[in-house]
């Protein structure tokens, strides 16, 4: 399915980040996500374009990039949804982030991750006291295989793929981390 935009089939749909109706006709972006009531199965959440380059960068360049449609202001959504695409979280686990506070423990050493250092996030269980949720575990770049058991190869390239924000410099960091 991937990420899509169209034109609103009706004027109930609401957009997810202003809450505002979505007006019957108007493009619209559709951003697919996993349907917690259908195991395995998608679903869209609906977003006005504008709002979009705002807020859900990456998955607005995507679509962008993909459509046949004739999108208005096309290139300078693009322009905003690649600027805003490198401040957002990663949708998909596992991706690496430099830590923006020091309060976050590696997994695997329980050592703290430093602010500004880079780190790795892995999806978890996470206790809430009431229910388990899924929820991001972070690890030092040097723990991750051990940690995960996974071909350093394999872990590098879905760790590469899923990060939005990381420099060259980064990436190769990552590379010498999981093979050192």
């Amino acid at each position: 399915m991937g990420h899509i935009i169209e034109a609103a089939k009706t004027g109930r749909a609401s957009c997810r980040s202003c809450k505002k109706t979505i007006e019957k006709g108007d493009l619209r972006l559709g951003e697919e996500v996993d349907n917690p009531f259908a195991g395995g199965d998608k679903t869209y959440n609906w977003h006005h374009l504008e709002c979009a380059s705002l807020k859900k960068g990456a998955a607005l360049k995507s679509a962008l990039e993909t459509t046949e449609m004739d999108v208005p202001n096309k290139d300078e959504l693009l322009k905003a949804a690649s600027s805003n695409a490198k401040k957002e979280k990663p949708a998909n686990f596992p991706y690496a982030e430099m830590a923006p506070t020091n309060r976050s423990t590696c997994l695997s050493c329980g050592e703290k991750i430093e602010k500004g250092n880079l780190r790795v996030a892995i999806e978890t269980e996470v206790d809430t006291g009431g229910f388990m949720r899924r929820g991001p575990g972070y690890l030092h770049p040097s723990c991750v295989i051990g940690h995960t058991e996974a071909d350093p190869e394999e872990m590098l390239e879905k760790v590469k793929a899923n990060s939005t924000s990381l420099t060259d410099d980064d990436g190769a960091t990552l590379e010498e981390s999981f093979y050192g």
